[in-house]
């Protein structure tokens, strides 16, 4: 049977051109205040706004170092971490979510479809998983169409499917099968 957890430790700096996708430092507190602390930000997270540095530091200590699948995203040309992506397995249907979060200064520069395709690449062809999903909520369209831009298909909407900070949203869901992913390789390669 396949180590997954061995797998993903082994691949545990990814890279892109711009990007380097790494585990999280006690360094990196800092930077992720900055992203942490911006209401437009967090607005559809589920996990309050942070108000001090001190919330800042103990999510990182206690979420984010040494979490197997969780990664900083670093600018190669700021050496800076400006968002956070990661990888949840169920290893049980051979499949896998993700989440991602980046600093409001960095949006629509494709560093998150960036940091998606490094993410999709390591769940097909070093895990050789079946299919990558994940959602939205409706409102946060940005975060579809990186979802689309990364070859996820539209799946449905889950009608005011979860409550996050006291109000109700409707679900977005996308997703890609290992075929779709490969065959699309094949086509851009």
């Amino acid at each position: 049977m396949m180590d997954y957890n061995k797998i993903i430790k082994e691949n545990s700096i990814l890279e892109s051109n711009r990007l380097i996708l790494r585990p999280f430092s006690i360094d990196d507190i800092e930077d992720v205040f900055l992203y942490a602390s911006d209401n437009i930000v967090t607005k559809y997270l589920t996990w309050p706004s942070h108000t001090d540095i001190t919330q800042t530091e103990k999510t990182v200590k206690e979420l984010y170092i040494d979490k197997i699948g969780t990664f900083a995203i670093e600018l190669k040309s700021e050496h800076i971490c400006i968002g956070c992506i990661d990888l949840r397995l169920c290893i049980e249907h051979n499949k896998a979510s993700f989440g991602y979060v980046l600093s409001r200064k960095y949006w629509n520069n494709n560093y998150m479809s960036e940091s998606l395709n490094l993410i999709l690449n390591l769940s097909f062809s070093k895990l050789e998983l079946n299919r990558v999903e994940s959602t939205h909520y409706v409102g946060n369209e940005g975060s579809g169409r990186v979802m689309q831009k990364c070859g996820m298909n539209y799946e449905g909407k889950g009608l005011q499917e979860v409550k996050v900070k006291g109000r109700f949203y409707d679900v977005v869901h996308y997703a890609i099968l290992r075929e779709d992913w490969i065959n699309a390789m094949n086509i851009s390669n």
